[in-house]
């Protein structure tokens, strides 16, 4: 039986709502990683120092007893944003980053900044601070295709940022073209990406076999496989620009089976064993500790978790779902299908 034993791992780009819905997920994100990036998208949207530091402790409130987990927060960055009181909670250890929605652009994010030149200040202020810049990457305009946003983000929007702001880090979080890889890569040290495990399983395809699949819609939707194939390669290199996101976002099942249904792919359950699908379809196993357990901590000036965790190639079925009381169930990533790795 093949083990893998390497640190414990992050997740770099978590959602968790609140209220129930937040209570039964987090449990599944605090097993089986150490920290993760907490998305500000509520409603309302977490948009001040205060806000986030109640969130947190909401957060902590439904860590299983026993578990070793810490939730980093971070800034929904508005139109009005206030500096000061960014910088101020960063310095205080409440904001780890701010996070960049354009507006409508995601789930919850009709708050968003609605051009990047609105924001200017802040981002100056955030640059001399150190305060990372997390970004949806996608200019969302209903005259440009909604397979083309990213492309045309970076094109618009990111590459004048990091000219404008030469000290600021960004990372550009759920990367999903080739495009992403390379201006990832042409500013390596300043600029990070996460990649989400269905980015790497699946193409566009996969939203339209047998007829429509909306868990498998998410935003970023899933590419083209030619994009799909540079993901892989890019996650799988050791290179430390790309580090380990899930996106996982939680979304009851009605909601995701609706005539306008919520994007996003909950993935908190089974995320380690999909990445670990995908590295070792690329026999690059030796790499998976790099991706998900080093970059990430590296690129925030973080040491990585000094806990190791070991995985048996031990193939079980994965869970359906997770049942939240009152409300119903949200479903997993490879819900009800085998697995190969399991947790020792």
């Amino acid at each position: 039986m093949k083990t893998l034993t390497f640190r414990r791992p992050d997740d770099w780009h978590v959602h968790f709502r609140d209220g129930a819905v937040l209570r039964q997920v987090v449990p599944a994100t605090a097993r089986d990683f150490g920290r993760a990036i907490v998305m500000p998208n509520l409603v309302p949207p977490v948009t001040t120092a205060a806000m986030a530091a109640a969130y947190r402790e909401r957060i902590v409130a439904a860590v299983p007893s026993g578990a070793r987990f810490t939730p980093l927060m971070t800034c929904y960055l508005t139109d009005g944003t206030d500096a000061d009181d960014l910088v101020s909670g960063h310095a205080r250890g409440i904001f780890t980053a701010a996070k960049l929605y354009p507006a409508h652009a995601t789930t919850n994010s009709q708050h968003g900044v609605s051009s990047i030149d609105k924001i200017h200040p802040v981002l100056g202020a955030m640059e001399k601070a150190g305060v990372p810049l997390l970004t949806h990457g996608e200019l969302v305009r209903k005259d440009v295709d909604i397979f083309d946003r990213e492309r045309l983000f970076i094109d618009r929007v990111l590459e004048p940022t990091l000219k404008r702001f030469p000290g600021l880090k960004v990372v550009m979080e759920h990367i999903t073209t080739k495009d992403g890889v390379e201006v990832v890569r042409a500013h390596r040290g300043r600029l990070g990406a996460t990649i989400t495990p269905q980015h790497l399983l699946y193409n566009r395809n996969a939203l339209f076999e047998g007829g429509l699949r909306p868990h498998m819609y998410c935003l970023p939707v899933l590419k083209r496989e030619e994009h799909r194939l540079v993901l892989r390669a890019a996650a799988t290199s050791g290179e430390a620009s790309f580090f380990l996101g899930t996106d996982t976002a939680p979304h009851l099942r009605h909601l995701k089976e609706a005539a306008c249904g919520c994007a996003g792919v909950f993935s908190a359950l089974t995320a380690v064993q999909a990445y670990l699908r995908v590295f070792a379809e690329e026999n690059a196993l030796d790499r998976f500790e790099s991706f998900a357990s080093l970059n990430g901590p590296a690129f925030y000036g973080l040491p990585p978790n000094e806990e190791t965790v070991t995985y048996v190639e031990k193939p079980s079925v994965a869970p359906e779902a997770v049942e939240v009381p009152d409300e119903g169930p949200i479903v997993c990533l490879l819900g009800g299908e085998t697995v190969e790795w399991s947790r020792a």
